[in-house]
């Protein structure tokens, strides 16, 4: 559904997406992470024919994006940035008015797809008594109007409460789960994140450092979580003996190849340095994005 090859794209003097290469393949949730300025709306903005690519190639739904948009994005519906409605008018005068400046529709799909996010029986308020969860999920209708095959979504759980952020997760799984659609979520909420994807991509400084699955990120290194009196002083014996192969955070090592943890016990018994835990570390995504962005970008400076 997504194709990008070394996909490019200078601002003057600064690269904001340098030489991305990605592919989305058809019925999957996508995430694109990186902190801010990492080149995520950039690209998004690329992908929607909103931003002009310096360099590469850019395919949506199977069509060049640059020489062809409208059929490229006929099928795609969109939440780029912050949506925004008129206040005064009702969540259905909202959607019957965007649509009319695009392809109209029939009323009964303005009805089908604020059913789909949950607004039956809001569409006759005005948006400006709309909680900010409405807001958002009458944002993911508008994306619905056209019928599409793929969503990108930028940030949906922007500026949501708890609450709101459980209802857009639960729209999202049950578009996919239901239409089968395709679905590029860009966010900065992990945990969310980690819950909807099957795999990521992380952008920093403009480049790609990492693409694969959640299960591939979070599957790390083998970390044992190690609690002692003095873990600098623990792990600083372990590394002289060749008993652990790395250590991180203050809290955990990897074990050398061979070594089972009931040796780093003893050891550090025999030492009288007291081991009040030892388990494995299940990593999580944030773990592991937090360690990446800890890294430099090759090339960077």
């Amino acid at each position: 559904m997504i194709e990008l090859r070394h996909l490019t794209k200078h601002f003057a003097q600064r690269v904001a997406v340098d030489d991305l290469t990605l592919s989305v393949p058809r019925g999957e949730i996508f995430g694109l992470l990186g902190h801010n300025g990492a080149g995520k709306s950039t690209t998004i903005g690329m992908m929607l024919g909103q931003v002009w690519p310096t360099a590469g190639e850019l395919q949506i739904c199977g069509h060049d994006v640059t020489t062809d948009r409208r059929r490229a994005l006929t099928r795609v519906g969109a939440i780029f940035e912050a949506p925004v409605f008129y206040e005064y008018l009702t969540g259905w005068q909202n959607l019957d008015m965007l649509v009319s400046y695009t392809a109209p529709v029939p009323p009964a799909r303005i009805r089908e797809v604020l059913d789909w996010v949950g607004l039956t029986g809001r569409e006759g308020s005005k948006v400006r008594t709309y909680s900010h969860g409405m807001r958002a999920r009458l944002a993911v209708a508008q994306t619905l109007l056209p019928n599409p095959e793929l969503l990108i979504l930028d940030e949906p759980g922007n500026g949501l409460d708890p609450e709101g952020i459980h209802e857009m997760r639960h729209v999202i799984l049950r578009l996919h789960r239901e239409l089968g659609l395709t679905i590029l979520l860009s966010s900065h909420l992990l945990t969310e994140v980690e819950q909807l994807c099957t795999r990521i991509a992380v952008m920093n400084e403009g480049r790609k450092v990492f693409e694969g699955s959640v299960a591939e990120a979070r599957g790390g290194q083998g970390w044992l979580r190690l609690r002692v009196g003095d873990f600098k002083a623990a792990a600083g014996l372990l590394r002289e003996e060749k008993l652990i192969a790395d250590q991180r955070d203050d809290r955990l090592v990897a074990l050398a190849e061979g070594v089972t943890s009931d040796r780093l016990v003893r050891r550090l018994v025999e030492a009288g340095m007291p081991v009040f835990e030892i388990a494995d570390h299940e990593e999580t995504l944030e773990d592991f994005y937090l360690a990446l962005m800890k890294r430099k970008p090759k090339g960077s400076a």
